[in-house]
């Protein structure tokens, strides 16, 4: 069954909410362009390029939670995957509902206004209403034009906040969405989307 943008939408996202976007951290954060991450994971390291010239309120809110160490500990937890071979989907981690990881949300940057879609290797913030997204992002596996802002389509047709793409490590984000699942764990939309185990992320610097 193909997916769409509305099933990923129904599970999408963490709850918790960081101050307004503007002020930087005391110690400071600017970006400027392109901006490595190395996010090492138990299943490998990804090194990321997030984009902070043409998604500047998504990627500096990721640089943030890089910035703060709140990624180290938390889990990619969720592999969605499409019936395709080689599987494509995409896999999803971050805080998952810690309040203590995910201070408030940030005003959503449509890909119409990043020009930044979801293709393979694209990295996004998770959300479920407009507004509320934190901490947790998903990494695409294969083309996802579906997660893209859709302004004809009815209902909530703004997609999600793409802001960079993996640079090195997809084999890697392949290896996690190729891994079990639990066919019960999450909520009934989430039913043989999440990891058993999830993978662990050990850390995640700014390069």
């Amino acid at each position: 069954m193909a997916m769409r943008r509305r099933d990923f939408l129904a599970a999408a996202g963490a709850a918790a909410a960081w101050p307004a976007f503007g002020a930087e951290p005391a110690t400071g954060l600017k970006a400027i362009g392109l901006v490595g991450v190395e996010m090492v994971t138990g299943a490998g390291t990804i090194i990321l390029e997030v984009d902070s010239d043409k998604a500047p309120i998504t990627a500096l809110n990721f640089l943030r939670y890089v910035y703060m160490r709140l990624y180290d500990g938390s889990k990619i937890y969720r592999a969605l995957k499409s019936p395709t071979s080689p599987p494509t989907g995409l896999i999803q981690g971050g805080a998952k509902y810690d309040p203590a990881r995910s201070p408030p949300p940030i005003q959503h940057e449509s890909t119409t206004l990043t020009g930044i879609r979801h293709k393979d290797g694209t990295i996004s913030l998770a959300r479920r209403a407009l507004g509320t997204a934190t901490s947790d992002f998903f990494i695409c596996v294969g083309d996802a034009p579906y997660l893209d802002a859709n302004p004809s389509a009815p209902g909530d047709n703004q997609g999600f906040a793409a802001f960079g793409h993996v640079k090195e490590g997809m084999d890697i984000a392949r290896k996690i969405l190729a891994m079990p699942t639990s066919p019960t764990a999450g909520a009934p939309e989430m039913a043989g989307q999440m990891l058993e185990p999830p993978v662990p992320i050990i850390s995640a610097r700014r390069l």
